[in-house]
């Protein structure tokens, strides 16, 4: 039974905002082992691990283009259907993220120029296991493929039998991914940024995953960018007596099913709702599946009673939550508080699964308090800015003694010369 905590003092408040985070000194130790591993024996080690790790004996790393296209053969009509609009929805809002060249005078003779470019090799990392997030694939795909990445490959666990999940490979056929390794966890993030025989490093790695993938995307990123950090999901909701229980209740069971280490937070102006949501999660969770994440994440979860929503604001921007929702009187005026959330959802009939599959917005969100310095993967995740500058003689006349003057000040006698020399020619 979730608990429900009654007007906290700030002593309590600091601690109903802990996150249930482990040591993970031992998971770093063998995630360094595993690059280590892959950087010296490549494509060998990468089969090793498939077959210790995923029980899997591969004969190739690469999924063939029959196995693609077995992939569409056995999609049902419906679920083509499905991922059709998801990927029209998504497509929509990352094509409305481009942004124009910003092409300025800044003075008379000075001209700038910032444009966007892709980054031009992207690795993307996808789960497989109980939960095969097919639709990660849409989320991280679609964008790069608008963006004008030259090469999209998608990394993703093979199955026993050394197959891949039929909706992943479907999706990536539809997103434009151009291959897909059978390697997952730390061996697949290590792949990405070393490359191995038959795998080219990536410019960029993207992506969710366990504390291994989480812990090599960190180990390599002296070596390769990467997209944020990803831990264990979350939501919090912030409601008052307008919120329907059965909606609130399913809202957070729908993020405590991702794994016993997420976590569910419901904040609420009303004792009575929040009795009810704690009925309507008991009786829910009877009808449910996923017992052993659903219990572990409800063990880390909390029901907390504010005086008032300016308490659960200030919470929830000292939390920073991957997911907010907000299901109020006036949810547009609590959302316009909010300075710290991943993605936020308005209202009774914005469940958090929405943006998890079909509105458009991107699932791929900042957790553990990264809200608070980050967003989650726009089109922009997949460029990088160029600048470039043009001076006519005059315009650097016009701006000649201000960078001579700075120059000598910091004491850079040739950064001088160099715009003095162009002065003195006739």
């Amino acid at each position: 039974m979730t608990e429900i905590i009654y007007y906290p003092d700030n002593n309590l408040k600091k601690k109903i905002l802990s996150r249930p985070f482990s040591d993970d000194s031992s998971v770093e130790d063998a995630v360094k082992d595993i690059i280590a591993d892959v950087r010296r024996n490549g494509d060998s080690a990468l089969f090793r691990y498939a077959r210790v790790l995923d029980g899997a004996k591969l004969e190739t790393l690469l999924v063939s283009e029959n196995e693609i296209n077995e992939s569409v053969q056995a999609a049902s009509g419906e679920l083509k259907d499905a991922i059709a609009k998801a990927s029209e929805n998504i497509s929509t809002f990352h094509r409305a993220q481009i942004v124009p060249e910003v092409n300025v005078e800044t003075s008379a003779g000075v001209r700038c120029v910032q444009r966007r470019v892709p980054v031009q090799k992207v690795g993307l990392y996808v789960p497989g296991g109980s939960a095969p997030l097919f639709s990660t694939v849409l989320m991280l795909a679609i964008p790069a493929k608008i963006a004008g990445c030259e090469e999209i490959t998608l990394f993703t666990p093979p199955a026993k039998d050394g197959t891949i999940n039929q909706a992943i490979l479907y999706a990536a056929k539809v997103a434009g991914v151009d291959k897909i390794v059978k390697s997952g966890g730390a061996q697949a993030v290590a792949a990405m940024a070393y490359g191995t025989e038959s795998i080219s490093p990536v410019d960029k790695i993207f992506g969710p995953g366990n504390r291994y993938v989480a812990a090599a995307k960190q180990l390599v990123s002296s070596r390769v960018s990467i997209d944020m950090f990803a831990g264990p999901s979350e939501v919090m909701i912030i409601a008052d007596d307008s919120a329907v229980p059965r909606f609130v209740a399913a809202d957070l069971l729908s993020q405590a099913e991702h794994g016993p280490d997420s976590q569910v937070l419901l904040l609420t102006t009303s004792e009575s709702l929040a009795i009810k949501c704690r009925e309507e999660i008991d009786r829910q969770l009877a009808e449910l599946s996923r017992k052993r994440e659903l219990d572990g994440a409800l063990r880390n979860s909390r029901i907390v009673v504010m005086e008032n929503l300016e308490q659960a604001v200030d919470m929830a921007n000292e939390y920073a939550p991957e997911h907010l929702i907000i299901v109020t009187e006036n949810p547009w005026g609590i959302a316009d508080k909010i300075k710290a959330a991943g993605s936020v959802f308005i209202g009774n009939y914005s469940p958090e699964s929405a943006g998890d599959y079909a509105s458009g917005t991107n699932h791929t969100l900042p957790t553990g308090g990264w809200a608070r310095s980050q967003g989650g993967i726009s089109t922009d995740s997949f460029c990088r800015t160029i600048t470039y500058q043009e001076l006519t003689r005059e315009g650097l006349s016009n701006l000649s003694r201000t960078i001579e003057t700075m120059a000598l000040a910091e004491g850079l006698e040739a950064h001088c010369k160099a715009v003095r020399v162009r002065m003195e020619e006739q």
